[in-house]
């Protein structure tokens, strides 16, 4: 197998050289041989530190006068740290994995929900995440044709083709995408892909996402959520992406999800008389960008999606809820969502001749971002404007520091949310 296609076409960003390469590759991978070793390892993660000036409180959306002088707070976190294994067995067979640990993984923690019910929820087991992201075997017949079977990233816009820290300029990733769908999106099923030209192309049947898990504030994005020991496979979601490299510097990205949501869920006990019209078709499109070019570094997307029978899904009583609760006893979604993203960048060292020798970079970047998970509604706080500016600094290709001004703008009934965001991320390959 060619060594050079593997490491273009699968890895989601050049990790041994520097950003300004992630934008020429397509999907996520957990294999890069750069020395053309047999067995990879490597990694990417975040240090993050905010202080928000707004309110903490879980009725600042509810009573948002009262809340609008309350004192600023602040947060540290490890949004994420991952371990990437991959080996090459030959004769075109390999294995990838992806080992993630969310804020700090596993052990005995205080959960806080506070925009929902304003719960404080002991967890024992898990304080953070620790998720197996992906684990998938894979046989390539050349260039054209990759079948890959396993827990696989579903490439839909353009954070989870792109969801490495060194893929965005703010500290944390694009809060619309990371608002509205399962980010990174990774789910068990099986994929086909290749590349020839200037085209990369990709196509998913995977597990079902399960409308019971849908939410007004963050729309399908919990219908990954595996409750159980197993992931319910009773429907079925189909992905596609095709992206185009013609253009040097340029890559412009399409994707898509259509699958049905209602009745993937346990008890499989509701597809019968009426119930079973009730489908909860996702239909989901994405358009991304990355141009990379002449010290400049631009990205941008718009995703916008769509579920059929939201408000009767919504008005349906959860099974067994009384019992036990995976599922929320009465959870209300919207029918549409939205979110765009554009920023911009630009390498001020590049003028510099000892720094640009150095292969040093600091890119100073401006960011906007509009999203809503319940597009129709005249009333809730879901639409929100992101206004972001900031530098990240590169004194190693695979090190960045990262600090932002990030505003986010609420309806005028609401009060505003700014604060100011400082973080350290890498990304490389060890092995």
């Amino acid at each position: 197998m060619n060594k050079t296609l593997f490491a273009s076409c699968l890895c989601a960003s050049a990790l041994s050289v520097s950003p300004a390469m992630g934008q020429s590759v397509a999907a996520d991978s957990v294999m890069q041989h750069v020395k053309g070793n047999r067995l990879s390892v490597g990694g990417y993660g975040e240090v993050a530190y905010s202080r928000n000036f707004y309110s903490d409180s879980g009725n600042r959306y509810s009573n948002p006068s009262s809340h609008k002088n309350d004192p600023s707070h602040g947060r540290f976190d490890i949004p994420h740290a991952v371990i990437y294994l991959g080996y090459d067995f030959g004769k075109g067979w390999t294995m990838g994995s992806e080992i993630e640990f969310e804020h700090g993984g596993s052990g005995s923690a205080i959960e806080y929900e506070a925009e929902e019910s304003i719960e404080f929820e002991q967890e024992q087991e898990r304080g953070g995440e620790v998720e197996l992201e992906q684990f998938w075997l894979q046989k390539s017949f050349g260039d054209f044709l990759n079948i890959r079977a396993g827990h696989i990233v579903v490439p839909v816009g353009l954070t989870n083709a792109y969801h490495e820290p060194l893929n965005f300029f703010t500290v944390y990733r694009p809060e619309g995408e990371n608002t509205i769908l399962p980010c990174t999106w990774h789910q068990t099923g099986i994929s086909f892909w290749g590349r020839s030209g200037d085209f990369r192309y990709e196509a998913q049947m995977i597990a079902g996402l399960d409308a019971w898990q849908f939410s007004r504030d963050n729309w399908i994005q919990p219908g990954t959520t595996k409750p159980f020991e197993f992931e319910v496979a009773n429907k079925y979601g189909f992905s596609a992406r095709v992206d185009n490299y013609t253009i040097p510097g340029l890559r412009i990205g399409l994707s898509g999800y259509y699958g049905q949501s209602m009745h993937n869920a346990v008890p499989h006990d509701m597809e019968k008389g009426d119930n079973k019209k009730i489908k909860g078709n996702i239909y989901l499109g994405a358009l991304d960008f990355t141009y990379n070019a002449h010290n400049w570094i631009a990205r941008g997307n718009v995703d916008y999606g769509y579920v059929s029978d939201s408000k009767k899904i919504s008005s349906m009583k959860k099974p067994n809820t009384q019992y036990v609760k995976p599922y929320a006893s009465n959870q209300t979604f919207g029918g549409h969502a939205i979110a765009a993203n554009i920023e911009v960048g630009y390498d001020i060292f590049s003028q510099i001749e000892k720094l640009r020798a150095d292969n040093q970079k600091l890119y100073v970047f401006a960011h906007y971002e509009y999203y809503d998970s319940y597009v129709h509604s005249l009333t809730q706080f879901t639409r929100k404007k992101i206004y972001a500016a900031g530098i990240n600094y590169y004194p190693i290709p695979q090190i960045c520091v990262k600090a932002e001004y990030n505003y986010r703008k609420m309806r005028s009934k609401y009060n505003d949310e700014p604060a100011l965001n400082i973080g350290v991320a890498y990304q490389g390959f060890f092995l």
